[in-house]
């Protein structure tokens, strides 16, 4: 395992944003697909790179950043690692379209000085998950929400304990054309969520994955875990791999 320094970039205020450290977890048999893994709220990329490294997925490189510290309006203003700012942790809160544009941003830029024969990903865990499944509205509307174009392909999207951001506006987005319909229809995307999730409560995952559906993004699966809080089990973790060598056609070769 690697990790590369601190990035920086600037937002659409021009505001510089500094990011932690990346760590990078590199494919122990042939490269095949490369996925970015987007950690919660005041967490970093070092607690689940050692995690996805544990993995029987040879072929996948994964990519682990740290968010930049920030205040965030749900601690009061306290400043914390986090992709967005965020004041309630569901799909009816308010949306903060700059800094969920600005991470987005920064993980296509990380995809994309990938080869191009390796398929990519985006996945994450609950805040985390919130920036991979607006990445995927982006990628298929074609653009960010700033009108930006969305620069890279995705192959597969993964939120677990997430939500969706930007929820009101997604039908509106993929109704504008018909590459987006397109896209959407062609995207696998999972969503993983506890039933026991106390912080993004299941039923925000849930309406989640039927906004989704009814926005056209009919390659989903949505898993429900009995018992499980806001948290990742081995269960949970099987069920994540097994997944991807299905969709991202790892079973076939090593």
């Amino acid at each position: 395992m690697s990790y590369y320094g601190s990035s920086s970039s600037g937002g659409r205020s021009g505001r510089r944003v500094d990011y932690g450290r990346t760590y990078v977890v590199r494919p122990k048999g042939r490269h095949l697909a490369t996925i970015v893994w987007l950690h919660g709220l005041g967490d970093n990329g070092a607690s689940w790179s050692q995690l996805l490294d544990s993995l029987p997925l040879p072929n996948i490189k994964w990519i682990c950043p740290t968010a930049a510290t920030r205040p965030v309006a749900a601690f009061g203003g306290f400043p914390c690692t986090a992709w967005f700012d965020v004041e309630d942790t569901s799909i009816d809160g308010r949306d903060d379209t700059e800094e969920l544009d600005a991470s987005a941003a920064h993980i296509a830029n990380l995809l994309s000085s990938e080869p191009s024969d390796v398929k990519l990903g985006i996945g994450g865990f609950s805040m985390g998950a919130a920036v991979a499944l607006h990445s995927a509205a982006c990628y298929a509307h074609g653009k960010f929400t700033s009108g930006i174009p969305y620069p890279i392909t995705l192959n597969a999207v993964i939120s677990l304990s997430g939500w969706l951001p930007c929820s009101r506006t997604l039908r509106g987005k993929m109704e504008s054309s018909h590459i987006a319909t397109r896209r959407a229809a062609s995207l696998p995307i999972l969503l993983c969520h506890g039933r026991g999730d106390e912080v993004v409560t299941y039923r925000n995952g849930e309406r989640s994955a039927e906004i989704l559906r009814s926005a056209g993004f009919s390659y989903l699966s949505f898993k429900p875990y009995n018992g499980l809080g806001h948290y990742t089990i081995p269960e949970e973790m099987d069920d994540l791999w097994k997944w991807l060598s299905s969709m991202l056609g790892l079973n076939r070769s090593h």
